[in-house]
């Protein structure tokens, strides 16, 4: 039995445990609708249990967990409208529970440790996301989520990150070499370096060019290289203010466009100034993107960088919808 779904749209999300997917996905869902969308957790095709991957020494990140012939198979399928029987990864029991059935729906998002891995399913993909978090951020976000949420101590958890950090560094990292847009989350660089600091510098790395998507955001003038610091009577900043930066880059061999944000936003409300001055932003009025990240300002990030790209992502993804089935996300939405 299928849903009848004339265009399925696979997205790609990808990244490491503790990045920030969660969050992402959430504004996804809130941008679509939940009836639009179907969340896959690639998790689920683990071929090993976590007992089996403690008695082998193969972690969750090494491709000899995770079974590609069945996870490319059975993206593929919901594709072409098709339902499937997907595997359940228990993450209380750490077993591989029997399989539930999923069915087709105008969005799939596949998200995880490998969806741009394997090229087979990378070819099912029509949009890609990659959530770069540097080291030194992962590690306090890790710290502090392993601590309060699951018991760890802090060696525990710096003993868990260095442990997994020669299989990231082999099998997931490479992987932003074939992202659509990579999402960075690094330090700031507005203080001097070994001051300590909660601030953020954001990079969105968006690549040129690609078929069937919507061309990069820039700042103020497509091509160029923009220094901005748009502190003053328009945007409050308390020290040391907010920086944000445009331009051109090479990322893996692609040629692509890079918008930053380096500080802490102050009152989400003014952003609206930030967006007049940002063009190509799949927006369908003024201040939309504003008004988006208004709507849920208790999600983590969205006092920086990272929720307002994470909103601009998923603007960009409606539009790459909306140009890949020749419909609007509400026309559709509105006869479920």
């Amino acid at each position: 039995m299928t849903n009848k779904v004339d265009r399925v749209v696979i997205i790609g999300v990808a990244g490491d445990s503790g990045c920030g997917k969660s969050t992402f996905l959430r504004r996804i869902t809130d941008l679509f609708g939940e009836s639009f969308v179907t969340v896959i957790c690639l998790d689920d095709y683990h071929s090993l249990d976590r007992y089996q991957r403690k008695e082998t020494g193969i972690t969750a990140l090494d491709p000899r967990a995770n079974n590609f012939d069945l996870m490319a198979e059975q993206i593929k399928a919901l594709k072409e409208g098709k339902s499937i029987n997907k595997p359940i990864y228990n993450h209380e029991t750490g077993l591989i529970d029997p399989p539930e059935i999923i069915e087709p729906n105008h969005v799939i998002v596949v998200e995880g440790l490998h969806p741009l891995y394997d090229e087979r399913v990378r070819a099912s993909l029509d949009f890609s996301v990659y959530l770069d978090i540097s080291d030194e951020v992962k590690a306090e976000w890790k710290i502090q989520r392993d601590m309060a949420e699951r018991g760890h101590s802090y060696d525990e958890v710096i003993a868990a990150m260095q442990a997994r950090r020669p299989d990231f560094s082999a099998y997931i990292e490479p992987q932003r070499g074939h992202a659509d847009v990579v999402i960075q989350v690094l330090p700031t660089q507005l203080v001097p370096a070994g001051q300590k600091s909660d601030l953020l510098r954001v990079r969105l790395v968006q690549r040129e060019g690609v078929a069937g998507l919507p061309e990069p955001s820039y700042l103020f003038d497509e091509g160029s290289t923009i220094d901005w610091r748009p502190c003053g009577r328009k945007l409050t900043c308390s020290y040391p203010g907010i920086k944000m930066f445009y331009g051109p880059d090479d990322y893996y061999g692609h040629e692509v466009s890079v918008l930053e944000i380096d500080g802490q936003l102050e009152n989400l409300e003014e952003v609206k100034y930030i967006e007049t001055h940002l063009s190509k932003i799949s927006t369908r009025f003024e201040g939309e993107m504003t008004k988006l990240l208004l709507q849920h300002k208790e999600y983590p990030g969205s006092n920086n960088g990272t929720g307002l790209f994470q909103v601009l992502v998923g603007l960009k993804m409606r539009e790459a919808y909306e140009r890949l089935t020749g419909t609007t996300a509400e026309t559709v939405a509105s006869s479920i």
